[in-house]
């Protein structure tokens, strides 16, 4: 990880960002205070959300099945509850 200040930051923005597309981890200082962190984002895959869930029981088939017959009950039609229709 590494410190820069803020005005240093926005000199070299573009440098900046491509170093944190590749890993880095750099915190931004405005007067001598911590005031921004930049970080690659995370991204959100099947196998990351199996590891972070160990334990938890896997999708199958008949989850999908009662999910699809779940939102196929959803509309998007605005209906009036009150409505005696």
């Amino acid at each position: 990880m590494r410190t820069i200040t803020a005005t240093s930051a926005s000199r070299g923005f573009s440098e900046l960002l491509s170093a944190v597309e590749h890993g880095d981890v750099v915190t931004i200082v405005r007067g001598g205070r911590a005031v921004a962190e930049l970080r690659p984002i995370e991204r959100h895959t099947l196998a990351a959300l199996r590891s972070r869930l160990p334990g938890e029981p896997v999708f199958d088939d008949a989850m999908a099945a009662g999910i699809a017959e779940a939102t196929s009950l959803l509309t998007n039609e605005a209906t009036d509850p009150w409505d005696d229709d």
